[in-house]
């Protein structure tokens, strides 16, 4: 699709540690990704619905999966008769791979960093991004590219994570650990208010708390290693972790009358309509 190559001057490289860091962790887990990925499906599925009560919505033209993962929500568009061309674009080449694998013919799968996106301005009707703008450096700089490709009258719709995400994990892990971080840091909502109004003043900011249910810590915490998700910042220890450090984690996080845990998500949706 030439309307989609990269523009003059744009880079899709992801060189910076962190970032490379992130998408070999992912790779890693492109095996393990879908079977684990039930807070995922349900932040996803939230924005089709919202998608499906647009009035006068079309999808005839051109749609971006960004961050699409191993593609679970670009089979769903793909599905979809009406779309004209449709993108995979996702920071790890192992979960692009994994996702060419799974996906069928005619979708352009790119490998690409949000904030230095590989495509033409006003080349694309609808961006849909799920839980990928929170492992980027600054929303700013995804959202802006986001508002550079959308056509006029396109639609924007993303999910993200907050601050208290998984916060009793965090603080059975400080009890345990208190010189170590374990779990990843989130915007707070009011940071990430401010950083999409600067961006995309009149965009809707929708959130909430969701509670999952897991038979024990250890069940929660291979959730997240399959998908990929571990802690990936600068506190963390470089060294396995100590069984006894786990065992003590285990003990206090909070358990339910049945021995069960909750873990708690602050989910955000961000919408948005170019003008």
């Amino acid at each position: 699709m030439g309307a989609l190559n990269c523009p003059p001057g744009a880079s899709a490289g992801v060189s910076e540690t962190l970032k490379s860091d992130i998408a070999r962790g992912f790779g890693t887990a492109s095996d393990t990704y879908e079977s684990a990925s039930r807070l995922q499906r349900f932040m996803g599925n939230t924005m089709l619905q919202k998608l499906q009560s647009r009035e006068g919505q079309k999808f005839d033209s051109t749609v971006l999966d960004l961050g699409c993962g191993t593609g679970w929500f670009t089979r769903k568009f793909a599905d979809t008769e009406r779309i004209g061309a449709l993108v995979g674009v996702d920071l790890s080449l192992g979960m692009l791979e994994r996702a060419r694998e799974n996906g069928p013919g005619g979708i352009d799968w790119i490998v690409g960093d949000a904030e230095h996106l590989p495509l033409l301005s006003d080349s694309v009707d609808l961006i849909f991004s799920n839980l990928m703008i929170q492992w980027c450096d600054d929303p700013r700089a995804v959202l802006k590219e986001c508002q550079r490709i959308l056509r006029p009258g396109g639609f924007l719709m993303v999910s993200t994570l907050l601050d208290g995400t998984l916060r009793e994990l965090k603080a059975a892990w400080h009890a345990a650990d208190p010189d170590h971080q374990h779990v990843n840091r989130f915007e707070t909502e009011l940071a990430l208010q401010a950083k999409v109004r600067a961006e995309l003043p009149d965009a809707v900011v929708e959130s909430r708390t969701i509670s999952l249910p897991y038979e024990s810590p250890i069940a929660l915490a291979g959730e997240l290693r399959h998908l990929g998700a571990g802690f990936r910042g600068a506190g963390r220890r470089r060294a396995v972790t100590a069984p006894g450090r786990l065992r003590a984690m285990c003990r206090q996080y909070p358990k339910e009358p049945d021995g069960t845990i909750m873990a708690s998500y602050e989910a955000a949706w961000i919408y948005w309509q170019k003008p």
